[in-house]
């Protein structure tokens, strides 16, 4: 039996309302009307045959089936975007200033760099590594083509921003160690400009838990040193968490839960082929992730 396919321009529009959060500003996205942008979300529910999305007057969620093809989504057009920089693009000249925390940019920009490369060898990438919060300074004043950086998922979304990452904050400390049953809590952190540091603050006052910030630093190498040497516990991304450091939980350790925090990028206004260029293999390279 022949299966139906999925227009790559259907993925575009269910990326764009799982984004927005909103039909009308999915609309505005992809330009199109709200009502062919229903069209196509429910001409692809027809062909998976499960709903995708709960709508109600108020809000747009995806379902379970919905996150899943999410995932699906969102590497398919990357791959398909990398593939026409692949080929329509080879001989682009130029240079590209990128900006990204050092937390991921650690993770992402080998990657970045190398397959940007090879798609596009006469485009220079010139890399920034620093705190979000300096980040977004730099980009406000034009010193930046491209930035990543990480926010807190109650923030609004920038105009032109797009959420690469959602991800859940933990507390990481020593496997073994003490340093989370100290009063007051000695914590390894940034400024308060960061993410990261936002969440525990504000879950620590929650409950009433004085802190102390033991150990500050933008590197996250710095913070995972501290925690690791059981001098303090540390606001972490989940998938940071690796031996020696385990995490500290509310029910076993008294530490309060943490909330969710995402790594955005956002595209210089006006920006020329070469900068889009780089979003599109950072959105790919995020996707891989």
């Amino acid at each position: 039996m022949a299966l139906a396919g999925i227009d790559i321009d259907v993925l575009k529009t269910f990326a764009a309302i799982a984004e927005t959060g909103s039909f009308s500003k999915a609309a505005e996205k992809v330009f199109r009307t709200p009502s062919a942008v229903s069209m196509q979300i429910k001409k692809l529910e027809e062909i998976l045959g499960v709903s995708v999305l709960q709508r109600d007057s108020r809000s747009v969620e995806l379902t379970q089936d919905g996150e899943l093809l999410l995932s699906y989504a969102r590497r398919i057009l990357a791959l398909s975007n990398e593939m026409m920089a692949r080929f329509l693009m080879p001989d682009i000249e130029g240079s590209v200033v990128l900006g990204a925390p050092d937390d991921y940019g650690n993770k992402l920009l080998p990657t970045v760099l190398k397959r940007f490369a090879e798609t596009h060898p006469n485009v220079s990438v010139d890399v920034v590594m620093d705190s979000s919060a300096s980040l977004l300074e730099r980009f406000d004043r034009g010193e930046l083509d491209v930035v990543v950086y990480t926010s807190s998922d109650k923030h609004a979304l920038e105009d032109g921003a797009h959420i690469m990452l959602e991800e859940d904050l933990v507390w990481a400390g020593l496997k073994g160690g003490c340093a989370y049953e100290k009063d007051p809590l000695p914590i390894s952190m940034w400024e308060s400009s960061c993410a990261w540091r936002a969440g525990a603050v504000e879950a620590l006052d929650t409950i009433g838990r004085s802190y102390r910030v033991a150990y500050k630093s933008a590197q996250v190498v710095a913070q995972r040193a501290a925690v690791s040497a059981d001098l303090a516990v540390a606001p972490m991304p989940s998938s940071f968490i690796e031996p020696p450091l385990i995490e500290l939980t509310h029910k076993k350790h008294g530490l309060p839960p943490l909330k969710k925090y995402q790594i955005r990028m956002r595209l210089k206004s006006n920006s020329g082929c070469c900068s889009q260029a780089v979003a599109e293999h950072v959105i790919a390279c995020f996707e891989e992730m």
